[in-house]
């Protein structure tokens, strides 16, 4: 592979790489809505034991906020916003709950791939 030239940008790294992609060729819509909120429930659950307990009240808080942006129905609203409060708190157990209540929910929403990773998260949250 040649060099990359000094003003090349380097490659972006993307780590939930499927349920990107599902949501950005989705149509607006409910479906595409719980694919984000599928992709935001593994970019919070992923992530919580490497932030201090400030940056998970800080990220559950901007989460808050995206929510009431958002038109979604209850059945995904309830267990997202358990999500978040689980990731505010220090019972992992709850948190893995949590996080399979929203991806049962948007199971129906979500590829073959997208479900892998969400499948990754909930057994990383297992150990």
């Amino acid at each position: 592979m040649p060099p990359q030239p000094p003003y090349a940008l380097a490659a972006i790294e993307v780590r939930f790489r499927a349920l990107s992609t599902l949501a950005g060729r989705s149509p607006l819509g409910g479906g595409r809505e719980h694919v984000l909120v599928a992709l935001m429930a593994a970019r919070l659950a992923a992530d919580v034991e490497l932030l201090s307990p400030g940056a998970r009240e800080a990220r559950a808080a901007g989460a808050r906020a995206w929510l009431t942006a958002v038109t979604l129905p209850a059945t995904l609203r309830v267990p997202f916003r358990r999500l978040l409060d689980a990731c505010v708190g220090d019972d992992r157990e709850a948190l893995r709950a949590a996080f399979i209540d929203v991806s049962d929910v948007a199971h129906p929403h979500l590829d073959g791939r997208s479900r892998l990773e969400m499948r990754d998260v909930a057994r990383a949250l297992e150990s």
